[in-house]
């Protein structure tokens, strides 16, 4: 179900001098004790690969081989970051047996750990049925907080459980389990993609959302007050990234792609958003297909909104 890091998926340009980010990653094995990061900050990647949530969702499988695609297009980034930071790969969690449930109450686990541990992670998906762990590692970690949810998506991912879970339920099992804690905001809606019952749920939790057609730049006041107004009313931000919610023309690699999907500068402005409010605690990206890709460029997509955020982070770590 575990596996530490392949480290052969690092390569690169030779600087010794730590010049490129397969030079500045470091490898760490999950199955051993962490040590708290208190003195110094820790950034950290970990793998989630799996797609059976896809698979049962009746989307398009191969999710479970995107981690290591986005490290692949980590790999060779330029370094800027201080040296003072330390940014761990944790290696990858793999779905055996179809048994998508036991491994999202594994990665609960190792999400828990990892947070308890005050260690800044993003994982990388995988389909979105990692939300449902992600978020139960966060609120095991921090019980007495309040964890609000933004997700920048095409799809509610509100779909009622039948008997499994799916790519498609994760919200919904959230809000069924925390109904008086359900903060959630979805960005980047697209009405063909979520017939009427969706809409239906979203209004019985109370979740806030934009189209995708509202969710762009030039809306840019909107959605600000939109993040602004989640972040005020809670202790903790989890921002959940999907692939399939931009446009592809940018995104093609995808279970579910839609030219009509959002672009890559309102994203940054949320991100850049959530990240001054100081209530980030972590982060996925998610449904990056490497099947259905052109020329890496939805895995190239993933890696530079990582960098993007692991900067930002830093950035506003040392002010």
């Amino acid at each position: 179900m575990y596996q530490k890091i392949n480290q052969s998926l690092y390569t690169g340009r030779q600087s010794n001098k730590i010049h490129y980010l397969h030079e500045k990653i470091k490898f760490v094995d999950l199955d051993q004790h962490l040590t708290k990061s208190i003195h110094k900050p820790v950034f950290s990647i970990l793998g989630y690969c799996c797609d059976e949530g896809v698979k049962r969702n009746k989307g398009r499988a191969g999710a479970a081989a995107a981690p290591d695609m986005i490290r692949k297009m980590i790999s060779p980034l330029a370094n800027h970051f201080p040296d003072s930071l330390d940014i761990l790969d944790f290696g990858n969690i793999y779905c055996d047996n179809k048994d998508l449930e036991k491994i999202q109450t594994f990665t609960s686990g190792k999400i828990q750990e990892i947070t308890e541990n005050q260690i800044f992670n993003i994982i990388l998906g995988g389909g979105h049925d990692l939300a449902y762990a992600h978020f139960n590692g966060l609120k095991n970690a921090f019980p007495k907080k309040k964890i609000g949810i933004i997700n920048l998506d095409a799809h509610f991912d509100l779909r009622a459980m039948d008997e499994q879970g799916t790519s498609g339920t994760p919200f919904y099992q959230i809000a069924s389990e925390n109904p008086e804690n359900f903060q959630y905001l979805c960005l980047g809606i697209q009405k063909e993609s979520n017939h009427k019952e969706l809409f239906s749920t979203a209004e019985k939790f109370g979740v806030k959302y934009l189209y995708n057609q509202e969710f762009v730049i030039q809306n840019y006041e909107n959605v600000s007050r939109l993040v602004d107004a989640l972040t005020s009313t809670v202790d903790l931000i989890y921002l959940s990234i999907d692939l399939d919610g931009f446009s592809s023309a940018i995104a093609p690699g995808v279970s579910a792609p839609s030219p009509l999907g959002f672009q890559i500068d309102i994203v940054v402005k949320v991100i850049e958003d959530v990240i001054k409010s100081e209530k980030l605690v972590a982060c996925d990206i998610v449904e990056l297909n490497p099947t259905y890709d052109i020329d890496n460029t939805t895995a190239r997509l993933a890696a530079r909104l990582l960098y993007k955020i692991f900067e930002l982070k830093i950035s506003q770590i040392q002010q």
